[in-house]
């Protein structure tokens, strides 16, 4: 049996970012799961968030459209293909259209440590290097920071 190549992980193909995050694993799973959080901070600075459709949980979907600082609308949608409360998402990623190419594999981790902050870990895992490297060079690594920045705000982080 072949295994989905998009599943596979190959470190020419992945983008890992990862933050520490003065909340519980809770909070910051609830951050994500919860349809009135994660508009509130989801998405690089300067971005609003639009839901369509926000379903979080194994099987479920998000429709949201993306208006950047300069009024371009960007149609997402995710895929949930795994919700382990509270330690693990797993989701396709790409535009809110059925056959999108440039669609992408995430696995969002929530460590908990001993002094109540938390260690979110996001892997991307695009279909090609050379699609990995042009979301690189468009900026998605600091945009991705920026996103995680905008979580630790919403938790409360100065």
């Amino acid at each position: 049996m072949n295994a989905d190549p998009r599943r596979t992980w190959a470190l020419d193909r992945e983008i890992v970012l990862s933050r520490v995050i003065a909340a519980a694993r809770e909070r910051v799973f609830q951050a994500w799961t919860d349809p009135t959080q994660i508009v509130q901070w989801f998405g690089p600075d300067g971005f609003e968030v639009e839901s369509l459709e926000c379903n979080v949980r194994t099987g479920g979907r998000w429709r949201f459209v993306y208006t950047g600082p300069d009024g371009t609308r960007y149609d997402n949608r995710m895929v949930f293909l795994r919700v382990e409360a509270p330690r693990l998402i797993e989701i396709e990623h790409g535009s809110d259209k059925d056959e999108d190419p440039a669609r992408f594999h995430v696995t969002v981790t929530f460590d908990a440590q001993s002094d109540g902050k938390t260690v979110l870990t996001m892997r991307q895992l695009h279909p090609t290097k050379k699609q990995r490297d042009a979301t690189i060079g468009f900026g998605a690594v600091e945009l991705g920071y920026q996103t995680l920045g905008k979580l630790a705000r919403h938790l409360g982080e100065t």
